[in-house]
């Protein structure tokens, strides 16, 4: 859990100063907060001591000038911190989505979408806090006990010596207590928050057929129940940080006697002036206000490293197709060709066992196969979402494995049958094929799929919004509009996975001589389990018992 945590901490340069920044301003806060009671409690004896207020002009002034350091200091901690804080966030969210996107499916199974999603959003916003709460409290604590122990020192030496003492025994002691106290719940509230996710967003995405089925009640039951786990789970850290405020308050009071205990005798043998006393203990009180944050510090950097536990179970799986650490140059051919692939899963399955077959440039070839047949596999072989267990997929005479993952995909493109649909407009997602297309280009593929009128009649156009993974659409609209984004690709070799599922039996024969049309002289490989428009193909082939068959 340390390493992972360390990987975690590592902080680019500009980052390291800003960290540096915000220690120096919670330092100066700190110290001005504990310098104003200090300065003030001695201004309040001295005033009882004196007629004219002109003696201690340069006191008030003195208390004016740090009240505004606190509050400059204050302010501009605040500012640096989070925006420290906000920028690592976004970097820590860029650099697991970089580790989670080559995964793939394969890799992910037995890890749901609703607790992805909890690892993504909670436990990556978590590790914000390993800067702002967890590591610069400490920092600022330990700087701040050696600065109000030197000044009650230089006051009187015994007084500093026991309030080091105090000090370092509450800066010990009380984030101690807390992590102990809140060690149990917060191992389990990252495991029950995703649990709560992972439900909240299955139901969710299944509302219909929950309603449908009678059994939202039921649902709502177990969301219920893991809620008041969860809620259970926060009291008890909640009470874990109440134990430690109290334990500090305690130890605060403690300290206070203590330096009373040395103080007065210090006094009454002429070792501390009178004057001093209030604002000796003053200091000491003051002093423990750096030491308040460390409890909640110690607490954060337990759930920062549960986090980034978690966090590292996802970076130590392996990719389904890792990048290859010296990539070949990406061939001038577009020919596709199967060596005796045979794909085994982990869980024993082996949808291919000797998959041998050529697919030349220019060529129209449609796959059939049945349910399960390993058609949809066999084309996530070809752009590597996967890799083969044993054989080769070559482009142009060389093994895919030995290209870069990005310039194989931009000679090879799939479509698959529930491609996502974006939560934005119509143009924007064509645009994700191609950000250079025209308008002209996008009208037509939409005319190609039959999209086009449909396209034409919203007010918006190309600018309307499709709803949620395209909730807006009928199904037939969705599937057509994914078949479209795949064409506006300048792919070589275009593969394109049911791509008529939802539409009926004419409409199905028209949109693939449409596609063929607007293909032109690219590859186009078809996998497909209705017989409709593969007349237009030149090959048809049937995958069965885990290799082609000629249909």
């Amino acid at each position: 859990m340390i390493a992972e945590l360390r990987i975690a901490a590592r902080l680019r340069e500009h980052e390291r100063s800003r960290l540096a920044g915000s220690i120096g301003l919670a330092l100066a806060a700190v110290l001005a907060a504990t310098g104003l009671m200090t300065v003030a409690g001695y201004l309040i004896t001295r005033c009882a001591q004196i007629t004219d207020i002109l003696e201690v002009t340069a006191v008030i002034t003195a208390i004016r000038a740090i009240a505004l350091v606190r509050a400059i200091a204050r302010y501009g901690e605040r500012v640096v911190s989070h925006d420290l804080a906000l920028r690592v966030l976004a970097r820590l969210r860029a650099s697991f989505y970089a580790v989670l996107a080559p995964l793939g499916v394969t890799a992910l199974k037995g890890h749901g979408s609703g607790e992805l999603l909890s690892r993504f959003v909670a436990d990556v916003d978590t590790l914000q806090d390993l800067y702002l709460r967890a590591l610069a409290p400490p920092v600022v604590a330990v700087l701040a006990i050696v600065a109000t122990a030197l000044a009650s020192w230089v006051m009187l030496p015994v007084a500093g010596l026991v309030l080091a003492v105090c000090l370092i025994f509450t800066a010990i002691a009380v984030p101690a207590l807390a992590a102990a106290l809140a060690a149990s719940a917060g191992r389990r509230q990252a495991q029950a928050r995703a649990a709560l996710t992972s439900e909240l967003v299955e139901s969710l995405d299944g509302a219909v057929e929950l309603a449908v089925a009678g059994r939202g009640r039921d649902r709502a039951g177990v969301i219920e129940h893991l809620g008041r786990r969860l809620t259970a789970l926060a009291r008890r850290d909640a009470a874990a940080g109440a134990a430690a405020t109290a334990a500090a308050s305690l130890l605060t009071g403690v300290t206070v006697v203590a330096i009373l205990v040395v103080a007065i005798p210090g006094v009454r043998h002429g070792e501390l002036g009178g004057v001093y006393l209030t604002a000796i203990v003053l200091l000491t009180m003051g002093a423990f206000e750096a030491l308040a944050p460390l409890p909640l510090a110690a607490r954060s950097l337990r759930r920062c490293a549960e986090a980034a536990s978690r966090l590292a179970e996802l970076r130590a799986l392996p990719p389904a197709a890792p990048e290859p650490r010296a990539p070949r140059p990406l061939p001038a051919g577009s020919e596709l060709r199967l060596e005796d692939v045979e794909l085994v899963y982990g869980d024993g399955t082996n949808p291919l066992r000797s998959v041998s077959g050529s697919f030349p440039p220019r060529c129209r070839i449609a796959i059939q196969g049945s349910s399960g047949a390993g058609k949809t596999t066999l084309a996530q072989l070809m752009v590597r979402f996967l890799d083969p267990t044993r054989g080769r997929v070559l482009l142009d005479g060389v093994d895919v494995r030995e290209l870069s993952l990005h310039e194989l995909r931009s000679r090879v493109a799939l479509a698959e049958q529930d491609a996502h649909v974006f939560t934005t407009t119509i143009r924007e997602n064509l645009l994700l094929a191609n950000h250079d297309a025209d308008e002209a280009r996008l009208w037509s593929v939409l005319e190609a799929v039959r999209l086009a009128d449909w396209v034409r009649s919203l007010p918006e156009g190309l600018d309307m919004l499709v709803g949620e993974d395209g909730e807006l659409m009928s199904g037939g609209q969705r599937q057509r509009l994914t078949l479209a984004r795949a064409l506006l690709t300048d792919a070589a070799v275009v593969i394109l996975d049911e791509p008529t599922a939802q539409v009926d039996v004419s409409t199905s024969t028209q949109l693939i001589r449409s596609v063929i049309d607007v293909i032109g002289d690219r590859s186009l490989i078809m996998i497909s389990h209705r017989s409709e428009g593969l007349d237009e193909f030149d090959t048809v082939l049937t995958l069965r018992d885990g290799s082609f068959v000629s249909a």
